[in-house]
């Protein structure tokens, strides 16, 4: 099965536009509101509430307003206005709107949008001041809420349900001098969203539609759209470049392994790329080492690094931005078999480097650190890897948070920043030299774990064997790439971080 990456855009077709006309002049759907803390609304409030004959105040006083954050109410075809719904929002204390709380207000009102059938919007949120971030990052962030909320799944239904979406987004501007800044941060939103959008289609992919074959094609599919060089590498091609640690992984299962690259030109030749490389575990049974049945059925998830750099490159491709970009995309399945790797086998890395492997349920760093040698040959500026690494890293950091290690402190810092201004939020994690005793093994140069102690490190240290000649991070999203239980889905994370850090690195960062 192939992803098409326009058909599931929650966006497909619909013009994010700006406009500064008086709202209680205008014809929507929906015009949404915020209303602080003190039950005052915004001046825009205040001019619809005169228009309506005191109907929003009617409403403010019924008490049907929540007071969490996100909360909503909603006034249907209100008299003296010619919008069909005013939809108030609750924003909170005015000195507590920060980034979390924007965002937990634009992601009620977006869900409540979804439920009423509203097929457009005006959207007059802009009012509120969010402490620490410009109106760019609430226009971006507005747009990454609706990509949320209007998302949907339907490639491995029988029948696709009609989905809710809207026609037109206009963001009211109280300043037409503003319609440059807001209507560039929506057009960088909806590459985000679109980028997040293919990245949760590969992960919610069941293990037998999604396989590495089906990622490659993935892959070329979007360099023909975005004309992007692309190369795949088959299995006589690892052997000839002696990448035995990902191929001692990748013989356990029938399926081929692949091994993607990903050319993105913005700037001179000359310029050294940015080199993304991610785990492609189309599916993760734990090899000999099983994993229990409980839950397996997430290791579909297993290649969700994979699927975010193939996201993020997705967002840079309609940004433009101007660097060079190098996706590196070792992809295969860690099944159990008669070939498959034993706990106690030895094999030789494309470094050259031997590793004991004692636990073959650690193989996300075994295919990992072939790609990071191979990586090498660009003489990156900086390569960052991403891969749902270690259970141990979801203990440490929960579902909200993803690791984040580098023998980089400027890169690291970089990363951190990055995750800060998309609200996809990354913890560095020491990555101290003592951490490496514990890969010592007396039959190879190093063994692929390191007991249960500090175990996201410990995979970590592992990998920076492997990216000692440039500057390196390893983001750990295992506990951030899908969500389980009634909302389990992949979430697209880290494409937002992704996008705002190749920003970041191109030049043109936005915002504050």
């Amino acid at each position: 099965m192939i992803v098409d990456q326009k058909a599931h855009l929650p966006f497909a077709e619909i013009p994010f536009s700006t406009t500064h006309s008086p709202v209680e002049k205008q014809r929507s759907a929906c015009v949404v509101l915020g209303v602080s803390a003190a039950r005052k609304l915004s001046p825009t409030g205040l001019a619809l509430d005169a228009a309506s004959f005191g109907a929003l105040t009617a409403l403010l006083k019924s008490g049907d307003l929540g007071t969490t954050v996100g909360a909503t109410a909603v006034l249907y075809r209100p008299a003296g206005l010619l919008c069909e719904r005013v939809m108030l929002v609750y924003l909170g204390k005015p000195a507590e709107l920060d980034a979390r709380n924007y965002r937990k207000a634009a992601q009620g009102a977006m869900a409540r949008l979804k439920d009423t059938g509203a097929t457009e919007v005006l959207w007059c949120l802009g009012e509120a001041t969010v402490k620490g971030r410009d109106l760019a990052w609430q226009a971006e962030q507005t747009v990454l809420a609706y990509g949320d909320a209007f998302y949907r799944f339907e490639l491995t239904k029988s029948e696709a349900v009609k989905p809710a979406v809207l026609r037109g987004f206009k963001w009211h501007l109280s300043e037409r001098v503003q319609r440059d800044t807001v209507q560039a941060a929506l057009a960088r939103g909806m590459a985000i969203v679109a980028g997040m959008s293919l990245a949760r289609d590969l992960g919610n992919l069941p293990g037998n539609l999604c396989t590495p074959t089906t990622l490659a094609d993935a892959a070329m599919d979007l360099a023909e759209s975005h004309h992007l060089a692309v190369e795949v590498l088959e299995r006589m091609d690892l052997e000839r470049l002696e990448m035995g640690s990902f191929l001692s992984v990748a013989k356990g299962s029938d399926e081929p392994p692949k091994f993607i690259i990903l050319h993105y030109q913005g700037a001179a030749a000359e310029q050294r790329p940015v080199v993304l490389v991610g785990k492609g575990i189309t599916f993760d049974a734990g090899g000999i080492s099983l994993k229990p049945a409980a839950e397996m059925d997430e290791m579909k998830y297993d290649m969700c690094g994979a699927a975010s750099v193939l996201g993020a490159l997705h967002a840079v491709a309609e940004l433009g931005l101007p660097l060079n970009v190098v996706v590196l995309i070792p992809t295969c399945e860690n099944l159990p078999s008669g070939r498959a790797n034993k706990p106690g086998d030895v094999v030789t890395s494309m470094s050259g480097q031997t590793i004991e492997i004692l636990n073959t349920d650690a193989e996300g760093r075994l295919i990992l650190c072939d790609a990071l040698t191979y990586a090498e040959r660009f003489n990156p500026a900086c390569v960052v890897d991403v891969a749902t690494l270690t259970g141990a890293c979801v203990i440490a950091l929960g579902h909200v948070t993803s690791g984040l290690l580098a023998n980089d402190d400027a890169l690291a810092h970089a990363l951190v920043k990055a995750g800060e201004q998309a609200a996809d939020p990354c913890w560095q994690m020491p990555l101290f030299d003592e951490y490496q005793d514990q890969l010592k093994s007396n039959f190879a140069d190093m063994a692929n774990i390191g007991g249960r102690a500090g175990g996201t490190i410990t995979a970590a240290a592992f990998l920076s064997r492997f990216a000692k000649k440039y500057k390196w991070a390893h983001l750990d999203i295992a506990g951030t790439a899908w969500k389980s239980g009634k909302d389990k889905g992949s979430t697209g994370r880290p494409v937002p971080l992704l996008v705002n850090f190749l920003i970041a690195q191109a030049g043109r960062h936005p915002g504050k």
